[in-house]
């Protein structure tokens, strides 16, 4: 079994959630809900990988805040 690191967000137009792998162009998915956007995204990294080992673009890192006045 594999693991990748994903980013979630929410669209503030549409309110699905997104999700995406860092530097995996084509690794994305959507849903109304954080679990339906989840399996989405599982049902597309297991489409991808089906396709070969990816070539990821970039390394996620973190994330961090910054406090501005």
């Amino acid at each position: 079994m594999r693991s990748f690191t994903f980013i979630i967000e929410r669209d503030e137009q549409t309110g699905l959630f997104v999700g995406h792998v860092p530097g995996w162009t084509g690794a994305h998915a959507q849903g109304a809900t954080v679990e339906e956007m989840r399996a989405n995204l599982e049902e597309v990294v297991a489409m991808l990988l089906e396709d070969g080992e990816p070539r990821l673009e970039t390394t996620f890192v973190g994330t961090d805040q910054l406090k501005v006045a």
